[in-house]
């Protein structure tokens, strides 16, 4: 295949509230609200339902996203999550910025843990209004020379892994469910 993927345009997520998110998003995090696109019909379908879809951006043309559905939405949706099922990362510059980042959320009265080390990286964690954890990150001075390493034994680990796991996701999952 020669078209090849060059950033991810946006993730988007529910949001409980779009204004409660705007706060937090804008407000805490400091992202530029870039559309507020309401609708009463789900794009490129005919089933119709009120919803409204916020974009952040993000400095380099990213964005962070969230849907707005009243009608459909529940208490559940947005319980907060654990980080293995779904959170999203946010990079600064530095490590300086990140605990300027971590200080300036804090002071917003948002809880904010960490630094934590990951070795290529140190991240700080918090969760937003709709029960998402958001990762803020910046690399470590190594984190290039980490990554490169790992790509190298990448294919080794995933493969090790598969054989060690396989079994018993087979008899949680079904055979046909990990094809």
């Amino acid at each position: 295949m020669q078209v090849k993927i060059l950033r991810c345009n946006h993730a988007a997520f529910r949001c409980r509230d779009v204004a409660q998110t705007r706060r937090f998003y804008e407000g805490v995090l400091g992202l530029k609200v870039k559309a507020a696109l309401a609708f009463d019909q789900v794009s490129g379908t005919s089933l119709e339902r009120r919803y409204m879809h916020i974009f952040f951006e993000m400095q380099d043309g990213s964005y962070i996203a969230f849907f707005d559905s009243p009608d459909d939405a529940t208490r559940a949706h947005f319980e907060r999550k654990d980080s293995f099922d779904v959170h999203i990362a946010l990079e600064v510059a530095s490590e300086s910025a990140l605990l300027e980042m971590q200080a300036h959320i804090q002071e917003s009265g948002k809880t904010c843990l960490g630094p934590v080390d990951h070795g290529f990286l140190k991240s700080c964690y918090m969760y937003d209004p709709n029960g998402l954890q958001v990762e803020i990150t910046a690399r470590t001075a190594n984190c290039d020379s980490i990554l490169e390493q790992e790509e190298r034994h990448a294919d080794d680990m995933i493969r090790q892994w598969t054989e060690n796991t396989r079994a018993q996701k087979v008899a949680k999952f079904g055979e046909d469910a990990l094809k």
